[in-house]
């Protein structure tokens, strides 16, 4: 990595447990695609529910090439789980970008689904996490229906992937009722 791993930790005392199995989870990225420019991980504990123990947040943000990932893995139990499946989807991402850099799969495909996690009206952009954990970019030109001004944060939506200049974009975004299974 040109910029070294940044590991922080909210809401939560420093385990260097955790730190070490960061640093080897992110090692096995690093060697799965080498060209990462940088990798930051951010764990925090969530504001604990009446019923439910501690609820943890990793978010993972990666640099490579032309590209941004962000994945985010929200309300485990387990900080452990939460790691895991961070990366877990991380890789899957990275693997998803090197096909797309690599021109082996084509940008539509298939449609893929998701929700949509964080929407800004006022920039006319938002979030979709897809059911990996993993956040794809949209804005307002990529929505096709409904008009972007009815998203509503939690819509099932179906889109498009499509590399953009500096990340991985939705495009063709469709809210609505659709058929999705898994």
């Amino acid at each position: 990595m040109q910029i070294p791993l940044q590991i922080t930790f909210h809401d939560l005392p420093h385990s260097d447990a955790l730190e070490a199995k960061i640093r080897e989870k992110a090692a096995k990225l690093e060697a799965f695609y080498p060209r990462i420019n940088s990798c930051r991980v951010i764990v925090e504990e969530q504001r604990r529910h009446q019923h439910q123990g501690k609820l943890f947040n990793v978010r993972i943000d990666l640099k490579v090439p032309g590209h941004e990932l962000a994945v985010n893995r929200d309300h485990e139990e387990d900080v452990f789980v939460a790691l895991r499946g961070a990366f877990d989807a991380a890789k899957r991402l990275l693997e998803d970008t090197v096909r797309l850099q690599r021109g082996d799969v084509k940008a539509h495909d298939a449609p893929l689904h998701g929700r949509i996690a964080r929407i800004d009206m006022d920039l006319g952009h938002g979030y979709i996490e897809t059911p990996d954990g993993t956040e794809v970019y949209f804005s307002r030109a990529n929505v096709a229906s409904p008009e972007f001004e009815h998203l509503e944060v939690g819509a099932e939506v179906q889109f498009l992937l499509e590399p953009g200049k500096n990340t991985l974009l939705a495009k063709r975004v469709t809210a609505g009722k659709h058929s999705f299974g898994g």
